[in-house]
C-alpha cells in the first residue's frame, strides 16, 4: 500500500521472516530487485508559543508582475483555552479585530484556525482564500521535517496589495512563506506516535524484556500475572518498535507474544528532535 504521507510503499507482514520470504520470492521467482527499507515514522509538527512574521512576494519579468505581502501571527491551539487575540506587534500591545474565523479539522489529526483581522482594506477579502491555500500547503509539508503540522491558530492582520500585480498566486506564495517563518519562530516541536505495547512473557524473562523496553524509551505502565505468564504494559514510541518481534523472540526463545496499539502523539525529547532535524536537512541536500 502506497503512503502519500510517508512517500513509501508499505508492506505489512506477520513478522520479519514473512517479509524475508516475500523479498526472496520477488528476487528469485520474479527477478525483481526491490530495496527494502525501514518504514518512515508519521511524525507531526506543532508550535508552543506565539510568533509573527511577514513576507513580501514580488516578481517582475518584463510583462505582468506578481505582488503580495502578508503579515500574520501564529498561536498554539490549546484544548479548552480561547484566544484573546491580543498580541505585542512592533513592541506595542495590540488588540486584533477578528472579522472572520474559520476552523478546520485536519485529516491527519488535530485542527487549525484561520482568522481574518485585516482592517482598512490592506488586503482585499478576495485574496484571503489564496492566503489560506498557501498556509494549507505548508501544513501538509511542515517547515521542520516535511511532516504534517497541526493545532495552530493563524491571524492575518496586515499586508499590502498592488493595483495591477496582485494576483492569487502572489498571495498563495506570500501566505505560505509568512507562515513558514512564523512557525520556525514559535518554538516548534516534533510530535511522535506513542503505542501501548502489551507483552505476555514467561516470568524468567521478565527482567530482560523490561530492560529492553526501557532502552527503547518505553514507560512501564503496569504488570500483572495470567496463566503462568507475566503481562507487561508499556508506552513506547513507534520509532523504537522496528523489528521488536525479532528482538522479543530472541530474548525469550520464542516464548513471548505482544500486541501494540496507537494511543497518542507526544513531543519527542530534545536530542531526538535535533537528530530528526539534521537527518531531514541532509535528505534535502541530497535531493538538491
Amino acid at each position: 500500500e502506497y503512503s502519500r504521507e510517508l512517500k513509501q510503499t508499505i508492506i505489512n507482514g506477520m513478522g520479519e521472516q514473512q517479509i524475508n520470504i516475500l523479498k526472496w520470492n520477488l528476487n528469485n521467482n520474479y527477478k525483481i530487485d526491490v530495496e527494502f527499507l525501514a518504514p518512515k515514522i508519521p511524525y507531526r509538527e506543532t508550535i508552543t508559543k506565539v510568533a509573527n512574521a511577514m513576507y513580501r512576494h514580488k516578481k517582475q519579468s518584463g510583462g505582468a508582475g506578481q505582488f503580495g505581502e502578508v503579515h500574520l501571527i501564529v498561536e498554539p491551539i490549546v484544548e479548552g483555552v480561547e484566544t484573546t487575540a491580543k498580541f505585542k506587534i512592533d513592541g506595542k500591545e495590540t488588540q486584533l479585530n477578528v472579522k472572520a474565523k474559520e476552523e478546520f479539522e485536519l485529516p491527519w489529526g488535530g485542527k487549525w484556525e484561520f482568522l481574518n483581522c485585516v482592517v482598512g482594506g490592506a488586503i482585499d477579502a478576495s485574496f484571503m482564500p489564496a492566503i489560506k491555500k498557501g498556509i494549507t500547503q505548508r501544513l501538509e509539508e511542515g517547515p521542520l521535517t516535511g511532516s504534517y503540522a497541526r493545532d495552530i491558530r493563524v491571524f492575518v492582520y496586515d499586508g499590502k496589495m498592488h493595483p495591477v500585480d496582485s494576483k492569487e498566486i502572489a498571495f498563495i506564495i506570500a501566505g505560505r512563506n509568512a507562515f513558514r517563518e512564523a512557525f520556525k519562530n514559535a518554538a516548534p516541536k516534533i510530535l511522535e506516535p506513542i503505542y501501548m505495547v502489551e507483552v505476555m512473557v514467561p516470568g524468567d524473562c521478565m527482567g530482560d524484556v523490561m530492560s529492553d523496553l526501557q532502552n527503547r524509551r518505553g514507560m512501564i505502565e503496569g504488570m500483572n500475572s495470567e496463566k503462568g505468564f507475566q503481562i507487561l504494559r508499556a508506552r513506547v514510541p513507534l520509532a523504537e518498535l522496528y523489528k521488536y518481534s525479532t528482538t522479543l523472540s530472541s530474548l525469550t526463545s520464542g516464548r513471548a507474544t505482544f500486541t501494540q496499539e496507537f494511543i497518542e502523539y507526544q513531543q519527542v525529547p530534545a536530542d531526538v528532535q535535533e537528530k530528526l532535524l539534521k537527518a531531514y536537512e541532509a535528505e534535502q541536500q541530497e535531493e538538491d
